[in-house]
């Protein structure tokens, strides 16, 4: 039995030391191109175009940041993407619950038609010119509202959350209502607290779909000072390729060889990426916490 156990302990550390390994050589795997775009990003181009660039910055250099901050508009246009991100997703998240929650009690009348017709709006769209039509004539060009109206609730994602309530006991709402608590109290003080992983997870989803909005921004926005800063950065990026068009020899020119597009766009990668790598992090923990731990008890 003694050699038995032995043989069985030797190839679970075997085991274990090959699964970590896979683990880091996929992790490397994945986290590479993201380094390789941020040592791009302080590298020159003449070393990019070369294909000197690796593991480390070569000619490290900060002129392709310098050049998308030169002027101030990044610091407007980061401040627009802010307020639409952080007021979309509030708005979602508040359209998302109100929608999910009476959805998943069954006691609801007329359930089974309402899911009906939510899922036809999954199958059927109305497509790019409607909605453009539709956002012109309420209004609402050049206006944020033009971005956060359309896309105000995620069909998948209210689904998520609905689902998710429905896995929640009965149990703990029926005591609450027997000591006369209401939906909207249900709702709010029972139903909210313990749907927090949930929550976390569909802001981050919502949160990271709004910062890196483009499309809409580019059809309903066009005053230079509400753009956001996918927008802003595109436009930079052509003016970049624009001027080195344009830029003739001598000084001009030498000047010039250390800002070709390559470094503005990973530059540009990297400034839209940093806020959502140090938002991800904080919600992270939210995903594997416990939901109903000490809520219903036997």
């Amino acid at each position: 039995m003694s050699i038995r156990n032995n043989i069985q302990s030797v190839w679970s550390r075997v085991g274990t030391t090959a699964n970590y390994t896979m683990l880091g050589i996929f992790s490397l795997a994945a986290l590479y191109p993201l380094w390789y775009v941020i040592v791009s990003s302080f590298s020159s181009s003449r070393a990019i175009t070369a294909g000197e660039v690796s593991l480390w910055p070569v000619e490290f250099n900060t002129r392709a940041y310098l050049r998308l901050f030169d002027d101030g508009q990044l610091f407007v246009s980061m401040g627009n993407t802010i307020v639409v991100t952080l007021v979309g997703t509030l708005l979602n998240m508040v359209l998302t619950t109100l929608a999910a929650y009476p959805l998943s009690r069954k006691r609801l009348k007329g359930r089974n038609y309402l899911l009906m017709f939510i899922i036809f709006t999954m199958l059927f769209t109305s497509g790019v010119i409607p909605n453009f039509i539709l956002v012109k004539s309420l209004g609402l060009m050049n206006s944020y509202w033009s971005l956060w109206l359309p896309a105000l609730l995620s069909t998948y994602n209210m689904f998520v959350m609905k689902s998710f309530m429905e896995g929640l006991p009965e149990e703990i709402e029926e005591s609450a209502a027997i000591d006369g608590a209401g939906d909207w109290r249900i709702l709010v003080q029972i139903i909210l607290p313990l749907c927090k992983p949930i929550m976390a997870a569909l802001s981050l989803f919502y949160a990271v779909s709004w910062w890196n909005s483009y499309f809409n921004v580019l059809l309903y926005i066009t005053k230079s000072s509400l753009q956001t800063l996918t927008l802003k950065l595109y436009q930079m990026i052509l003016q970049v390729n624009q001027s080195l068009l344009n830029s003739g020899s001598g000084s001009e020119g030498v000047d010039q060889v250390m800002l070709t597009p390559e470094g503005i766009k990973a530059a540009a990668i990297v400034i839209a990426v940093t806020p959502i790598l140090i938002v991800y992090p904080i919600l992270q923990k939210h995903f594997v916490k416990g939901v109903l731990i000490g809520s219903v008890k036997g």
